[in-house]
C-alpha cells in the first residue's frame, strides 16, 4: 500500500502556493512509491481561479486541519448485522473476526444497538423461563440455523411461536397436563408423544437424533398446518441449544449508545473513551445517511499513525495547517526567510532567494530529468509570473526568468498576454468586502515580541477602494485589537505602477511611517517602488522596531 503524503501551501493561499503543491505532488506521484496528494488551506483566490481554468487543471483539495481523525485510523471495518440473527450467529462472527462487540443495525441501515460478547454470555448463564422463545419473537429460521436442522414439513402459513418450550419425555397422559396451542415441543422416536402433540395444535415440534418421521405424523402435521423439523442432536444437547436462537434484539444494548463519526478528531474521541468503560464504539459515517462503518477501541487509539506532510512556499507554523504539531513533516520547499518550524528528524529542506516557490519545483524536476506535462508547465508558469509581477517585484531574479522561459516553451504560452489577462482578472475588485480584502492574501510575522499581520492586495484600479477605505480601517482595527497586532498593514499594490498604498493600524502604525521615511494621513501613506511584503516592508519595520527597542 502507498504511503500517503499531503503536500500544502500556505494558509490564505496565493497563487505560488497552490501550483507549487500541484506540481510537486505530479512530481512525487511520478516516483510510484506514493500517493501525494495537494491541498489547500484555504479559499482559492480570483488569479489562482483563472490560472487554474486556463490550464483545465482541478484545485486541490480543502484541508482543515492534519490533526488525526478517526477516519484515519484502522478501526475494524465489519458489516453491522441485523437485529434479527441469533445470539449463536453472533457469537460466531465475534470469535471468526476477534471482536468483543458488533453494531446493530435497523431496516433504515441505521444504528439500533450494540450487542457485546458479555450480553450473549450473561444470556447463557440468565435462568430464562420456558416462555423465551416467544417473548424474544424467536423466528423458525434461527432455530433450524440453530439446530443444524432440517424441514420435514412446514405450513404455508407458519403459527406463531408463542408458547412455551417443552421437552415431551414423560408419558404422553402426563403430557396432555401441560402441553397447551401454540406450544414448541421437542422429542424423540416415540409416535404416539408425537400424535398427540400435533393434535394439541401446537406451532413446532422438533424430532431429535435425526429419526426418521413416520408418514401418518408428517401427514397429521400438514393437515394441522404444524411445522415439523429434525434435528441430528439428542435431546440435552437440543434442549441447552435452542436458547441459543433467540434474536439479539433480545440482549443487545440500545440505551445511551456512544458513537464516533469518521470526522471526529482522535483527542476528542480519547476524552469521551476516557469517561466511558466500552471496549469498543461504533463508528458512523455523516456522509452516507449515518450509516454504520465498523468498531473503534482503546487499541485503534494507541496504534495510530501520524500524516506525513510536505510543505511548500512557508515555513512558519502560524502560516502552516491547524495540527502541524502532530504530524511528520518530510520535506519544505520554500523562498521565504527561515522561521519557526520544528521538525523531529533530519529532513530535506530547500529554500532558495528566488521569487517564487515554482521556480524551485521547477528546478527540481529539470534537475532530476523530468518534464512537467504541457499543463502542469503552464500552471508553474503563471504561478512565477505572479509571484514575480511579471519580474516587476525585487525578489525576481534571472532564475526565475530562465525557469519561466523554459516552462513557457512547454506550456507554449505567450508570456506577455498571459500575464495581462491574469492580472486583469485576478485584481478585479468588483464585488469585493473589506473582510474579503483583508483575508485573500494575508500573513502574519513575528518580529521580536511583536505580532504583525500584513494583507496584500493586487489590483489595477486602486482608486475603485476609495468609497471603502473607513469600513477598512475600522475593521482593520478591530482585528488588530482582537488578535493582538501591533501592527495590521494593508498593501494596495498597483502592478504597472509599481507602487503601493500603505494602509496602517495598530499601536506601532507610526513606527512603519517611519521606517519609510513617511508621515501617516489618514492611516496611510504612499511607497514607490514597494511591491514586495517579505524584501521590501519587513525588513526596515524590523530594523526599526529593533533601533527603537535598543534605545
Amino acid at each position: 500500500m502507498k504511503e500517503t503524503i499531503y503536500i500544502t501551501g500556505h494558509k490564505n493561499p496565493d497563487s505560488d502556493s497552490i501550483c507549487a503543491a500541484l506540481a510537486y505532488a505530479e512530481y512525487k506521484n511520478g516516483n510510484g512509491d506514493v500517493n501525494a496528494i495537494p491541498v489547500r488551506l484555504g479559499k482559492i483566490n480570483r488569479e489562482t481561479k483563472f490560472i487554474l481554468e486556463y490550464f483545465g487543471v482541478d484545485a486541490p483539495i480543502l484541508l482543515e486541519t492534519v490533526r488525526l481523525s478517526v477516519e484515519d485510523l484502522d478501526f475494524d471495518k465489519i458489516a453491522s448485522i441485523s437485529p434479527d440473527i441469533s445470539l449463536r450467529i453472533a457469537l460466531e462472527l465475534m470469535k471468526k473476526n476477534n471482536l468483543n462487540s458488533l453494531p446493530v443495525i435497523d431496516g433504515n441501515e441505521q444504528l439500533a444497538g450494540i450487542v457485546t460478547i458479555s450480553d450473549i454470555i450473561g444470556a447463557y448463564i440468565d435462568v430464562w423461563d420456558n416462555g423465551i422463545l416467544g417473548k424474544s419473537d424467536t423466528s423458525i429460521d434461527n432455530i433450524i440455523d440453530t439446530l443444524s436442522a432440517k424441514i420435514i414439513t412446514i405450513a404455508d402459513k407458519t403459527k406463531p411461536l408463542t408458547g412455551k418450550l417443552l421437552v415431551l419425555a414423560m408419558e404422553p397422559k402426563s403430557v396432555g397436563k401441560y402441553i397447551e396451542e401454540n406450544d414448541i415441543v421437542i422429542c424423540g422416536d416415540r409416535k404416539d408423544a408425537q400424535e398427540l402433540a400435533i393434535n394439541s395444535n401446537i406451532s413446532l415440534m422438533i424430532v431429535t437424533g435425526d429419526v426418521k418421521v413416520d408418514e401418518e405424523i408428517i401427514n397429521l402435521g400438514k393437515e394441522k398446518g404444524i411445522t415439523i423439523i429434525s434435528t441430528p442432536h439428542d435431546t440435552f444437547t437440543t434442549s441447552r441449544l435452542i436458547t441459543q436462537s433467540v434474536p439479539i434484539s433480545h440482549v443487545m444494548s440500545t440505551d445511551n449508545l456512544v458513537t464516533f463519526t469518521l470526522d471526529d478528531l482522535v483527542d476528542n474521541v480519547k476524552d469521551q473513551m476516557s469517561q466511558t468503560r466500552y471496549r469498543s464504539y461504533p463508528v458512523i459515517d455523516d456522509d452516507n445517511n449515518n450509516k454504520v462503518v465498523g468498531l473503534i477501541s482503546r487499541y485503534h487509539l494507541i496504534s495510530s499513525m501520524k500524516k506525513k506532510v510536505i510543505l511548500v512556499d512557508h515555513n512558519e507554523r502560524s502560516q502552516s495547517v491547524d495540527g502541524l504539531e502532530e504530524c511528520e513533516i518530510l520535506e519544505i520547499i520554500d523562498h521565504h526567510r527561515v522561521a519557526d518550524v520544528f521538525t523531529g528528524n533530519p529532513i530535506y529542506f530547500r529554500n532558495e532567494p528566488v521569487g517564487s516557490t515554482s521556480t524551485i519545483i521547477a528546478s527540481i524536476l529539470f534537475e532530476n530529468g523530468r518534464r512537467p506535462s504541457k499543463k502542469m508547465a503552464g500552471v508553474l508558469a503563471a504561478a512565477i509570473i505572479s509571484d514575480t509581477l511579471l519580474f516587476r517585484s525585487p525578489t525576481s531574479t534571472n532564475v526565475d526568468r530562465m525557469i519561466l522561459e523554459r516552462l513557457a516553451r512547454i506550456a507554449d504560452l505567450d508570456v506577455e498576454k498571459f500575464a495581462m489577462e491574469m492580472f486583469k482578472a485576478g485584481t478585479s475588485l468588483v464585488g469585493k468586502t473589506p473582510q474579503e480584502l483583508l483575508s485573500q492574501d494575508f500573513k502574519t510575522f513575528t518580529i521580536d515580541e511583536d505580532k504583525i499581520g500584513i494583507a496584500q492586495v493586487y489590483t489595477m484600479d486602486p482608486d475603485s477602494l476609495k468609497d471603502m477605505k473607513s469600513d477598512l480601517i475600522s475593521l482593520m482595527e478591530e482585528r488588530a485589537e482582537e488578535r493582538g497586532y501591533s501592527i495590521f498593514i494593508l498593501m494596495l499594490t498597483d502592478i504597472f505602477k509599481e507602487a503601493s498604498e500603505m494602509v496602517v493600524v495598530g499601536h506601532n502604525k507610526e513606527l512603519v511611517a517611519k521606517a519609510f521615511g513617511k508621515n501617516l494621513v489618514n492611516n496611510s501613506f504612499y511607497a514607490p517602488g514597494v511591491l514586495s511584503r517579505k524584501k521590501q516592508v519587513v525588513p526596515p519595520i524590523t530594523n526599526t522596531l529593533t533601533n527603537i527597542k535598543e534605545l
